[in-house]
C-alpha cells in the first residue's frame, strides 16, 4: 500500500491533489455554501487569505533580493509576450484552421487567451517549486495591471461591439490594496518577522494550499449555482477539458524550451513556466460581464476559462509539488 501511495505521489497525485478534486465534488453538492448569499464568508476569508499570502511573501523578501529579481528584464519581457501576445495568436491560429464563426466556445477560448495570469496562485506555484519569487510578484502584479488595458483590445479586434469601458481605478484600488500594499507592508518588516516566517515554512506552506482550496471550491460553486454548465453535453465538456488540459501542457513545454534556448536559472525557468501558462478566473468573471452582458452567452464564453482554470490548478499544483520535491 506505501509503494502504490508513493507512485501517485510521484506522479502528482498527492494528498494536495485529491482535495483539489474532492473541492469541485464540494461545489457540485453544496454550490450554496460558496456563493455571495452563503452563511459562511468565504470569499472574504479567501480575500483576506490572499492578503496574508502576498503579506509573508513580503517578509520573504529581501530588499536586495527584491531588486535583483525586478532587474531581470528578459524573463519580464517573456512572461509579458507569452501572456498577451503568444496565447492569443496560438488562439487565432488554431480558430483560423477548426474554428467556426458561431461558436461562443471558440469565442471563449480566445477570451481566455486574451485574459491576464493569475496573481494568488501563479505566486503560490512558483514558491512551492522553489523559483524566482520576487519576479513572480512582480510579473502577476503587472500582468494584472497591464490585462486591464490588453484584453478588452484584443477581443475588440474580435468581437468589437461588445467592448465596452469600465472602471479602471476601482480595479487599480482593489489590486493595489489585495496585492501591492501587503507586500510593501512585508518589506517593512522584513527584518523583524523573517526568523518567524523561515520557522514556520511548512504551516505558512500549508496556508498557501489551503487557500487555493477555497479558491477552487467559490469558482465552482459560483459556476453551478448559476448552472453555466446547462446545455452541455458530458461529451462536450470531457472534450472540452482534454483540448484545455493539452493546451495547458502545450504552453508549460513551450516555456520550458525557452527557458532552455535562453540559459534562464532553474529559478527563472519556474517563473517563466507558471507565471506564462496561467489565465486568471477572477479577472475574467469581472471583466466579462461587462463585455459580455448576456447571460446565457457569458455562461457558454466563460466555460473555457472555467475547465482551464481548474485544471491549470489542478496540473499546475501537482508539477509544483513535484519540482519543489527536486523530482522533476
Amino acid at each position: 500500500m506505501s509503494k502504490f501511495r508513493e507512485t501517485l505521489k510521484r506522479a502528482g497525485l498527492n494528498t494536495f491533489f485529491f482535495l483539489l478534486v474532492g473541492m469541485i465534488f464540494l461545489a457540485k453538492l453544496f454550490p450554496e455554501w460558496g456563493t455571495a448569499e452563503s452563511p459562511l464568508p468565504l470569499k472574504t476569508i479567501t480575500g483576506a487569505g490572499i492578503s496574508f499570502i502576498f503579506f509573508f511573501y513580503g517578509v520573504k523578501l529581501s530588499p536586495q533580493k527584491l531588486k535583483e529579481g525586478l532587474s531581470n528584464w528578459k524573463l519580464h519581457l517573456f512572461v509579458q509576450s507569452t501572456t498577451f501576445l503568444i496565447f492569443p495568436l496560438i488562439i487565432l491560429v488554431l480558430y483560423s484552421i477548426w474554428g467556426s464563426e458561431d461558436s461562443y466556445l471558440w469565442l471563449g477560448t480566445f477570451y481566455l487567451a486574451a485574459l491576464p495570469s493569475t496573481v494568488s496562485s501563479s505566486v503560490v506555484m512558483v514558491s512551492i517549486a522553489g523559483g524566482n519569487l520576487p519576479a513572480a510578484i512582480f510579473n502577476a502584479s503587472i500582468s494584472s495591471m497591464v490585462g486591464i488595458f490588453i484584453t478588452p483590445l484584443w477581443m475588440d479586434l474580435i468581437l468589437p461591439e461588445s467592448a465596452v469601458g469600465f472602471d479602471l481605478t476601482d480595479t487599480f484600488i482593489k489590486l493595489s490594496l489585495q496585492v501591492l500594499l501587503p507586500v510593501i507592508l512585508g518589506l517593512l518588516v522584513h527584518p523583524y518577522l523573517i526568523k518567524f516566517v523561515n520557522r514556520y515554512q511548512v504551516a505558512l506552506k500549508n496556508f498557501d494550499q489551503a487557500i487555493i482550496l477555497l479558491i477552487v471550491f467559490t469558482a465552482f460553486a459560483e459556476s453551478f449555482a448559476e448552472n453555466m454548465f446547462e446545455g452541455q453535453s458530458v461529451g462536450e465538456l470531457i472534450w472540452l477539458g482534454f483540448l484545455m488540459l493539452g493546451f495547458f501542457f502545450m504552453m508549460m513545454g513551450l516555456m520550458y524550451m525557452v527557458s532552455r534556448f535562453f540559459n534562464f536559472s532553474r529559478e527563472d525557468m519556474i517563473t517563466l513556466v507558471f507565471c506564462g501558462s496561467k489565465k486568471s478566473l477572477v479577472q475574467g468573471a469581472v471583466m466579462g460581464r461587462v463585455m459580455f452582458p448576456d447571460p446565457v452567452v457569458f455562461g457558454v464564453i466563460l466555460l473555457p476559462l472555467m475547465v482551464y482554470h481548474s485544471l491549470q490548478l489542478m496540473a499546475g499544483s501537482a508539477i509544483a509539488q513535484k519540482l519543489g520535491e527536486g523530482k522533476a
